[in-house]
């Protein structure tokens, strides 16, 4: 049975910008009561006020996901608002390029903290509500990032391929259940994350500075978040356990498949990156 959104209630973090404001507009359109959490409360704003014509109850949440203590105070207040939770979108993430050698502790941690132990921490704190209705879905962003390793993204590979074996694992046990789970495997999408990113110094210089790394993210990134969004609930009406978003998610998807155990050849001369040896 295809699932549909109306008179449900979903969370969303990271709903105050890029794909998580996307979703929240979708799903406000279609009749889905909305809880979103973010790091920033005057993106949870903006996002509001393009809600402003919709009939659905809104609350705000400003959360940081990283903290487990933020996410069971942020269950208490969507109970309280809304009654009750049918669907989690773990959204939020940032992002982090330098080498696995040059990339700090403390980037390394912040990135962790917010990528990986966020989904966890929203699993593990909303399930038990998730398990009290009729029909719910989990949501988990990973990332194309999660399905293929490249160079200058150790960290964000790492949190993401975490991701991705945390929901395989969890969508196993979860087997039969009235809990369905979706892991999203996002190609570029074009959302301030890379704006946003952390990248140290030596590695930034490597490749050409900051404000390159920036234009070559948004060269690649050929979604919008509206069209990833409408992608991202295609997959859960249809129940789909990996949802990839974009061509480009799907040729890598492809590309990994074809060529196993030589996928970083083909895909360092099709996306070459500066300052990084081509492999022979």
């Amino acid at each position: 049975m295809m699932r549909k959104f109306n008179n449900e209630v979903a969370v969303i973090t990271g709903a105050g910008s890029g794909i998580g404001q996307a979703l929240a507009v979708s799903l406000a359109r279609q009749g889905c009561h909305l809880a979103l959490a973010d790091v920033n409360p005057n993106g949870l704003e903006t996002t509001r006020s393009l809600l402003k014509d919709t009939a659905v109850q809104v609350s705000l949440h400003q959360v940081d996901v990283a903290s487990r203590q933020a996410l069971e105070q942020l269950a208490e207040a969507v109970v309280a608002a809304h009654g009750r939770i049918s669907l989690l979108f773990n959204n939020a993430g940032v992002a982090c390029a330098g080498s696995a050698q040059d990339t700090s502790e403390e980037d390394f941690h912040w990135l962790m903290n917010i990528n990986f132990w966020g989904v966890v921490n929203g699993c593990q704190v909303f399930l038990p509500l998730l398990r009290q209705q009729p029909r719910a879905h989990i949501i988990n962003l990973s990332s194309v990032f999660g399905l293929i390793a490249m160079p200058t993204q150790a960290a964000y590979n790492a949190s993401k391929f975490a991701v991705r074996g945390y929901s395989e694992a969890l969508q196993q046990e979860l087997r039969g259940s009235n809990v369905g789970l979706s892991v999203v495997c996002p190609g570029g999408v074009r959302t301030a994350i890379a704006a946003n990113a952390r990248v140290d110094q030596a590695s930034a210089e490597a490749l050409g500075g900051s404000e390159s790394f920036v234009r070559r993210f948004d060269k690649l990134a050929r979604t919008s978040p509206d069209q990833a969004a409408d992608i991202i609930l295609d997959g859960v009406r249809k129940q789909r356990k990996r949802i990839l978003v974009g061509p480009d998610a799907h040729a890598l998807h492809w590309i990994i498949r074809l060529f196993p155990r030589s996928y970083d050849r083909v895909i360092a001369r099709l996306m070459p990156i500066p300052g990084i040896n081509m492999p022979t």
